[in-house]
């Protein structure tokens, strides 16, 4: 009896020593890509400690169709600009703000079956003040359907702002793809 009570004892003092260990360690996901904070490029989801993390999240985010962490790329006076050369003519710019450019994005993540999303090359930087910075890029997005497959290569000028939380954020988009 006192061998089966020192078992009972040491099963006991092994749950509670690993309901211990889960409780300080926090919930650990297997499946949730892991936050960079070493400024490593190998690493899925960024920080957003700069510009180039965001786009790193963009493509993330495309690629994995991931409408929570686009959303959080995205400033709260977000204005995304595109050519529609529908419009009268010769065409004219159009823009939306963040509310809608959420809803599309939502709308373009569920439409395909896989997106992938390449930036290229920076053809342009500036940086306008330390919490604001402007990139010409150009990139390349594969959208791959059941019916459909569509490559556009383009280019994009983006204004980042870096908020009260330390992420930097898109402040503008101008979609030149068209042009």
């Amino acid at each position: 009896m006192d061998a089966w009570k020192a078992h009972a004892r040491l099963i006991l003092l092994a749950f509670f020593v690993s309901g211990l260990y889960a409780t300080l360690s926090g919930c650990i996901n297997p499946f949730a890509p892991r936050m960079d904070d070493s400024g490593q490029q190998n690493a899925l989801i960024t920080s957003q400690k700069s510009p180039d993390e965001v786009l790193q999240n963009f493509a993330y985010a495309y690629t994995f169709r991931d409408s929570l962490l686009y959303a959080d790329l995205l400033d709260s006076g977000f204005v995304f600009e595109f050519f529609d050369p529908t419009i009268g003519e010769s065409g004219a710019f159009e823009s939306w703000g963040r509310d809608v450019e959420l809803r599309t994005t939502g709308s373009l993540f569920r439409a395909f079956d896989a997106i992938e999303l390449i930036w290229l090359n920076i053809i342009y930087q500036n940086t306008v003040s330390e919490k604001e910075e402007i990139q010409y890029r150009n990139f390349r997005l594969t959208l791959i359907g059941s019916d459909l497959s569509i490559t556009l290569q383009g280019y994009a000028i983006f204004t980042f702002r870096l908020g009260t939380d330390g992420k930097w954020r898109i402040r503008r988009w101008v979609d030149e793809t068209n042009l």
